[in-house]
């Protein structure tokens, strides 16, 4: 987990818990333990588009994106690097 812990000239501190990485949230969604080697040619698992969303949903305040389009298109980005498709018909209500 992601944590930003800040300390104050007074000795005292704070600390924000973040979201895991896309990474592992694909992972779990895709219920496997590794990603593929060679992701170009290997394909290891498939997730649904619905899951994307959930995944972009969660981390949206963490990504730099503005939209649920386009934090979807980068969760689609990481799960393609990582050797896992993206199946099923794009939603068409993502604004």
């Amino acid at each position: 987990m992601p944590v930003i812990i800040t300390v104050y000239s007074d000795k005292s501190f704070s600390f924000i818990v973040k979201q895991p990485p896309v990474a592992v949230m694909i992972k779990e969604a895709a219920k496997i333990q590794t990603a593929s080697a060679e992701p170009n040619r290997k394909k290891v698992a498939s997730i649904t588009w619905a899951q994307v969303r959930e995944i972009a949903k969660e981390k949206m305040p963490d990504l730099n994106a503005f939209t649920e389009k386009s934090a979807m298109s980068m969760v689609a980005g990481t799960a393609r690097s990582m050797g896992i498709t993206v199946t099923g018909e794009y939603p068409a209500d993502v604004q």
